[in-house]
């Protein structure tokens, strides 16, 4: 039987700045609209940290089932490592997806944006559907996408366009920027994880592009992540402050470049992590500082 701490570690809470950023990101995006709603982004955050437990327990079941997560270096495996029964982690994970869901459509009663309510159960499909089901789309290299285009572009264009009713060229800017930094943590974690993915048959996009190119994925990721910062500057000049952020990942990303494997990446990731929340709250913070000086 698991222990609390052991089920608290298999919600990976390295992963949560993912779900968290996109919404800071968004919020910022509608506040040169005169739109930001803490209380809206509240709601978004549990949104998003629901689903992103709920996909990390549905993972963990999953990959454990397949026998993909059997031997591991990084955070503990429920069902790969026989602590917890399979059926209680699948349980648990669409506890979390059905939580995402009431609050979610608490949050779209009251913003009004019932088009959110699909793209909301698409969300819960993908995530399932990552590591689950028959044809999983993370045993294809698809998996990269996916953080992008809902840890990315939906977390942060929703959050915006619950707030604004709108979608904007800045919120599409930071979109991009915090899809990049989500995406460079499962690059990050899939780096680490090839040997026993290319052994088990899963073949994520790491084990596609092999170690050398996965690495410079990595590093194109974060660059991407830069440029955005960049072309938000020529609307708000002071969110250049967030490109401070890139002290957090400076020695990870040398120490990547330098060849690290195994348990020398999990820094990587975990600053990844970091690097993310610091990101979004810097360019947030920029984006504030740019209004209120002008």
């Amino acid at each position: 039987m698991a222990t609390l701490s052991q089920w608290i570690a298999g919600a990976r809470p390295r992963t949560l700045p993912a779900a968290v950023a996109p919404v800071v990101v968004g919020t910022a995006a509608a506040a040169p609209l005169d739109e930001a709603n803490f209380g809206l982004g509240l709601l978004a955050v549990l949104v998003s940290l629901g689903l992103q437990v709920g996909v990390n327990y549905a993972n963990d079941y999953s990959d454990g089932i397949r026998g993909t997560d059997a031997d591991r270096v990084g955070p503990i495996r429920l069902v790969g490592q026989h602590k917890a029964d399979p059926q209680n982690v699948k349980l648990m994970a669409f506890a979390f997806f059905g939580a995402a869901a009431l609050v979610g459509l608490a949050l779209v009663a009251i913003s009004q944006t019932w088009i959110m309510i699909p793209l909301g159960a698409l969300a819960v499909i993908a995530a399932w559907k990552y590591t689950g089901g028959d044809n999983p789309y993370g045993y294809r290299g698809l998996g990269e996408l996916y953080v992008f285009l809902f840890f990315g572009l939906m977390a942060t264009l929703g959050t915006l366009y619950t707030q604004a009713h709108e979608i904007t060229a800045l919120g599409v800017y930071g979109a991009v920027g915090v899809g990049a930094i989500a995406s460079a943590i499962l690059v990050a974690n899939n780096l680490r994880d090839i040997p026993t993915d290319r052994e088990s048959g899963k073949l994520t996009l790491a084990v596609r592009l092999g170690d050398r190119g996965t690495r410079m994925l990595y590093v194109a990721l974060v660059i991407v992540a830069v440029v955005m910062v960049v072309l938000i500057s020529t609307q708000q000049v002071f969110a250049l402050i967030a490109l401070l952020s890139l002290a957090v990942v400076a020695r990870p990303i040398r120490g990547l470049l330098a060849g690290a494997t195994g348990r020398d990446l999990v820094p990587v990731l975990a600053s990844t992590g970091i690097f993310e929340i610091v990101y979004a709250v810097l360019l947030a913070a920029g984006i504030a500082l740019s209004l209120s000086v002008g």
